[in-house]
């Protein structure tokens, strides 16, 4: 079965880190686009950042930048969001996805889905 896996999410405070990871199971992610969504309750699902095979980065959301970033290992096989300075505002659970074409804001142009990994941000 072609999927992802989240991985990473924890509850911490304002100010800390966190390191989301996102691995492949049934296919690789080195040759494949991956972008980031997160949902927040009550909230449509958002765009946040995404990395191409090739490690260029997109931000769709202003609220990150300087804050959040991606990178993926040597292996390519997984890819990483880094989230600094954490606000509460950044409580969601988070996504990734894949796709073999570009970059998009848009989930329904992914082809491969997680399930989630919950990130909370409170004191």
């Amino acid at each position: 079965q072609l999927q992802l896996v989240e991985s990473g999410g924890d509850l911490v405070q304002p100010g800390e880190s966190l390191r989301l990871s996102c691995a492949a199971s049934g296919f690789s992610l080195a040759f494949h686009t991956v972008g980031w969504f997160r949902q927040a309750p009550g909230k449509e699902r958002e765009g946040v950042l995404c990395i191409t095979s090739t490690g260029d980065i997109s931000i769709f959301a202003d609220s990150v930048k300087g804050r959040f970033t991606l990178s993926r290992d040597p292996t390519k096989a997984t890819v990483y969001l880094h989230l600094y300075s954490l606000k509460p505002e950044d409580t969601a659970a988070y996504y990734c996805a894949a796709t073999s074409r570009h970059c998009s804001r848009k989930w329904s142009e992914y082809d491969y889905w997680g399930q989630g990994s919950q990130v909370t941000v409170s004191s």
